[in-house]
């Protein structure tokens, strides 16, 4: 199936099923545990229904919105997506200049496979980085001096790794193994790899498997591919180490993995200019709150001191509309982007945010809606979704930031 012949992002995933080896695949598509809360992210979307508005004509859509201060001519951000030059050779730089052409801002991920510097080279709009304290303080001290360096606009700050989630797929595919060094543990694993011939040729031209290039250990250089499950749990993230982290970056922070209502307001008193509604797409904690639902509380608790943005189970433009019309500024979309970088590179990736741009503007023309700015809470029935406490909360933010100016 050419991409010109993809109707939409589960066609880009079935094709990336069939492309990647099922330890890649699976790294894209899977997530903790029983996989509850990878379900409920989109059965959430499903479940939330549109009030439109008919007999209105809408003859063009503005999906434009601005982020930071920074305007993007649509309403959605391609998130950190980890390890993404194993989908395709130097995956991080071919999401990040695809997302450039498209007008919209590319996140990289601490655990990429590129340097920053050169996935800040391959787009000419605004990146943002995100931060693991991967290495130790001086590791991560020294790449937030080269996000600055290289350009990067704003630092996001991911809060829920603690330690990684169990991620079954990944057990069973034998990750762990395949990082390891005993070659018998390895053998039982390879041909997933050798069923892959095309996949595996452009992985080993492109280096195989290399290190973090930008996790730089003081004294041992870049981190090695490795299970990080011991690393992440040495060096996580608290509310204190945001006073030396907005100290050494200067700028913009966005603190991501928020899903309550006291995080909200921890992180608008810590600094943050922006927050990301986030379960890290279901790969952490099974069994917390659709993104989806956990929003509207945390639009309600941060009452227009900081964006609200969201990620998590955006696989239709219809998704990219019911997130802002419960109030978030922006969404971020991961897997969507993933399955077509995966499936066909920039092409894919081209793909899947030309499906989720025309499938917002479809939406919103069928709403009656003719700019992002226009979506609120009347054109969605959010009883199936929401407690009736919630709805109430959300009608009084509403009315507090219209009084005071607060409104997206």
């Amino acid at each position: 199936m050419r991409t010109n012949e993809v109707v939409n992002i589960g066609d880009l995933r079935r094709i990336a099923k069939r492309r990647l080896p099922r330890v890649v695949f699976d790294y894209i598509d899977g997530a903790a545990d029983g996989e509850v809360t990878l379900r409920e992210n989109c059965r959430a979307f499903e479940m939330l229904t549109f009030r439109p508005r008919h007999a209105v004509a809408v003859s063009n859509c503005q999906l434009g919105t601005t982020v930071l201060g920074q305007k993007i001519d649509l309403p959605f951000i391609l998130a950190p997506v980890g390890s993404s030059r194993m989908f395709w050779p130097k995956g991080e730089e071919v999401a990040a200049r695809e997302a450039a052409r498209a007008g919209t801002t590319y996140t990289l991920s601490t655990l990429s496979g590129c340097r920053m510097e050169d996935v800040a080279k391959a787009s000419d709009r605004h990146v943002w980085y995100q931060l693991y304290l991967l290495g130790g303080h001086d590791a991560a001290r020294a790449s937030i001096a080269r996000a600055k360096a290289a350009g990067f606009s704003a630092l996001v700050v991911t809060i829920d790794t603690p330690v990684a989630g169990l991620r079954e797929r990944d057990v069973r595919n034998g990750s762990k193994e395949l990082l390891g060094d005993s070659l018998p543990m390895k053998l039982r694993y390879l041909p997933q790899f050798f069923a892959r011939p095309k996949w595996l040729m452009d992985f080993l031209a492109d280096g195989g498997l290399m290190s973090f290039p930008n996790v730089v250990v003081p004294g041992q250089g870049p981190m090695p591919y490795a299970d990080i499950s011991v690393a992440l749990e040495q060096t996580m993230v608290t509310w204190k180490d945001l006073d030396w982290i907005r100290e050494a970056w200067g700028g913009p922070i966005v603190i991501k993995g928020v899903l309550t209502a006291e995080d909200a307001r921890r992180s608008v008193d810590c600094g943050a200019q922006a927050i990301v509604v986030s379960n890290h797409g279901a790969r952490q904690l099974d069994g917390v709150s659709a993104t989806l639902r956990a929003l509207p509380e945390v639009v309600d608790a941060v009452r227009g001191q900081a964006e609200v943005l969201l990620d998590g189970g955006i696989r239709r433009g219809t998704d990219v509309v019911k997130a802002l019309c419960l109030g978030a500024r922006a969404v971020l979309i991961g897997r969507a982007y993933a399955y077509g970088l995966g499936a066909a590179g920039g092409p894919g990736v081209a793909r899947a945010i030309e499906i989720l741009r025309t499938d917002t503007a479809r939406a919103m023309k069928l709403l009656g809606v003719s700019s992002v700015a226009e979506l609120d809470q009347s054109y969605v029935d959010t009883r199936t979704i929401l407690p009736t406490w919630s709805l109430d909360s959300m009608s009084r933010w509403a009315s507090d930031a219209s009084a005071s100016g607060n409104v997206r």
